[in-house]
């Protein structure tokens, strides 16, 4: 099923980047994303979804920042937008670090250079997606990109599940995908973890808007699962 995400809010994907070098002038080039994996909020970024944007700031001769953690008031360099493209691994291009203007830009730069800092994280909107009802996956197909971060550590499903479990002890409910994750760091795999959420949580999504005090138990359930513990607020 394919729509437009007209109410879109900015979204952040991070990974371990891919560069290919990182020169003494600042100057590096690598991947900002890259296509067919799922993460772990179930989306996939589709090729061509970044040709659009591209194209856009190209035709208004501008080009994209490199930000420092997301901080839009701190910018540390920009990429060349004349090499930015899509190949079929993903979205290429080269960037420079304002190590003169820049004070975290030497910190982003060092890091960098001793594999200390490796994380990458694209800012962006949502503009066209379609969502496969039997795999549960959505396909991003259209985003408008907004910047590219160097970020000390990239967000990563450890990071999710403490998030996801600090819901879980107020009481609240995962979604679907978050379910699904807590139940591969309890150690099923991806293809069981699919089953069991699409079987089981939502039969617990309609008992619990229905009032049914069932649903509290298998909260409660959840919480006692050994690799599923919960922090006490």
């Amino acid at each position: 099923m394919r729509h437009k995400d007209r109410l879109a809010a900015v979204k952040y994907r991070s990974f371990d980047y891919d560069v290919k070098a990182v020169g003494d002038d600042g100057l590096f080039s690598g991947y900002g994303s890259v296509f067919g994996v799922v993460d772990s909020y179930n989306e996939v970024v589709a090729p061509g979804a970044f040709l659009e944007s591209i194209e856009d700031a190209k035709a208004k001769s501008r080009t994209f920042p490199v930000l420092w953690q997301h901080r839009t008031g701190e910018p540390i360099g920009s990429w060349d937008i004349s090499s930015m493209k899509e190949d079929d691994r993903g979205l290429f291009g080269a960037g420079e670090l304002w190590l003169q203007d820049a004070p975290y830009a030497r910190i982003a730069y060092r890091g960098m250079q001793t594999r200390s800092i490796t994380g990458l994280s694209i800012g962006y909107y949502v503009r066209e997606s379609s969502f496969d009802e039997k795999t549960r996956i959505r396909t991003l197909t259209k985003l408008d990109l907004i910047e590219v971060s160097i970020v000390t550590v990239p967000a990563n499903d450890e990071a999710r599940t403490d998030t996801i479990k600090s819901k879980l002890a107020h009481g609240g409910l995962p979604s679907m995908p978050e379910f699904e994750l807590l139940l591969r760091e309890a150690g099923f795999s991806k293809s069981q973890s699919t089953v069991i959420a699409n079987r089981g949580l939502q039969h617990l999504l309609r008992s619990e808007s229905e009032g049914d005090l069932a649903a509290i138990e298998i909260v409660e359930a959840l919480k006692s699962r050994p690799a599923l513990s919960l922090p006490s607020f």
